[in-house]
């Protein structure tokens, strides 16, 4: 099977410092995948350059078999890929359904002429936007807030909106930036449960960057662990949590 995402032999500097170092990882179609480190690891980085964010400063990043080194971050977008963000980023003064709706604007069936008109298929496809994105918003429980303003959203709200508006691009690959954060353990297991089912659903593939360890290995079927920039071990959950490498630069023990 071809994988889905492949880096190999990506390096990124800023100003002669290596934030990622000959760094290697492949996920094939349909994965659940972690990719943990301590701050500073360079996982953030990671996900900036499978978006376009940044560009690698030497080797290669394939997406469905094909370089996405060069491209800009909507022209990523556009071929499959989405991510939420470790610090939430939505049209705060927006509202909800409006947050999802803008992330429809790649897959929109009417024209320039047609838009600046409101003529031929203008209300239709708006309409068809609108329940589109309102069946997301039901599914992250926000359906009942469709109206509220972003900013307003309890913090948890605010997450499960920006995956809500993630998966509302259509991605094949969707990248999830530590999307347990600032969560209560209620709402980290709802959160498990709710990226398990989002990946059956909707047939997606996930890489995820957390930092809590039982959402990680309760979840992913397979990790990779950074260490400056480095990766120096990946397997299954199991493997990780024994793996002598891990327990001495990440875990803070003896091998």
């Amino acid at each position: 099977m071809e994988p889905l995402l492949k880096a190999t032999r990506v390096n990124e500097m800023f100003g002669g410092l290596k934030a990622v170092s000959n760094f290697n990882l492949h996920i094939d179609p349909g994965e659940l995948v972690g990719l943990i480190g301590p701050n500073g690891a360079g996982k953030t980085t990671a996900f900036n350059l499978f978006t376009g964010v940044y560009q690698p400063t030497e080797g290669q990043i394939e997406f469905l078999g094909k370089s996405i080194v060069g491209l800009k971050p909507h022209q990523i977008t556009q071929r499959g890929i989405a991510r939420t963000f470790q610090n939430i980023r939505l049209f705060a003064e927006l509202s909800v359904l409006d947050n999802v709706k803008i992330a429809f604007h790649f897959h929109v069936r009417y024209g320039l002429a047609e838009a600046v008109m409101r003529i031929g298929r203008y209300y239709s496809e708006e309409q068809r936007i609108e329940n589109e994105a309102m069946k997301l918003l039901k599914i992250f429980k926000l359906d009942s807030l469709a109206e509220e303003t972003a900013k307003n959203l309890p913090y948890g709200a605010q997450r499960r909106l920006e995956i809500a508006r993630a998966l509302a691009a259509s991605p094949k690959l969707l990248l999830l930036d530590e999307p347990a954060a600032g969560m209560n353990p209620q709402e980290t297991q709802e959160l498990m449960d709710m990226i398990h089912w989002i990946r059956d659903q909707f047939g997606l593939t996930i890489l995820l960057i957390e930092h809590d360890m039982s959402l990680v290995m309760g979840i992913c079927e397979r990790i990779y662990v950074l260490e400056y920039g480095e990766i120096i071990a990946q397997g299954t959950p199991a493997e990780i949590q024994h793996n002598p490498e891990v327990i001495r630069a990440y875990l803070g023990g003896e091998a």
